[in-house]
């Protein structure tokens, strides 16, 4: 029944455009080339890393520079031949790598650590210790109090001019204004 199922691809008509117009290899160079690729990823809480793979280009290729809290990585490849036996020959090529990759807060810029080997450079970035959370003890209110005793004259308005021991004279609850008594008797 269903045998003869084919897949759709829908650049297909543009790859036999392609082929028509241009030949097959025209954009084959294109496919195949090496274009950098860059890996960001955190090695548990305690760092970032970056990998950015650089196959053609050395160490002495590369910049690394920390710009206002961004990790800023520059590559840049210059060749330049001339041939002598041909009046006005010159060939040259170049290549060049860019990223900018903002670091989080917690980075320590001061410990970033950068490596080179086999066309992968790759920088590491440690973050700095959180700190830890301090417990604030609680105290009640009793503790609190300047003496810890208590006025045995509350409520009674008493001859000190406060009332309850926390109302100034002349505030409402005076002794000298008729007071209010809540649980009535």
């Amino acid at each position: 029944m269903a045998r003869n199922i084919v897949r759709y691809n829908p650049f297909a008509e543009l790859d036999a455009l392609q082929r028509q117009f241009f030949g097959d290899d025209f954009f084959t160079a294109v496919r195949g080339s090496n274009i950098p690729t860059t890996d960001v990823y955190m090695d548990g809480d305690r760092r970032l890393v970056v990998e950015a793979h650089l196959p053609n280009f050395g160490p002495d290729d590369i910049n690394i520079d920390l710009d206002e809290g961004a990790l800023v990585i520059q590559a840049e490849k210059r060749e330049h031949e001339e041939d002598k036996s041909k009046k006005y020959m010159v060939r040259e090529s170049s290549s060049s790598f860019y990223r900018r990759i903002m670091l989080p807060e917690r980075a320590d810029q001061g410990s970033i650590d950068a490596h080179f080997e086999n066309g992968v450079l790759k920088v590491t970035v440690p973050f700095k210790e959180l700190p830890t959370p301090r417990k604030i003890s609680i105290t009640s209110g009793a503790s609190a109090g300047s003496s810890g005793s208590t006025d045995t004259a509350q409520g009674t308005g008493g001859s000190s001019g406060y009332n309850s021991g926390s109302m100034p004279a002349g505030a409402p609850g005076d002794a000298d204004e008729p007071q209010s008594n809540m649980g009535g008797a």
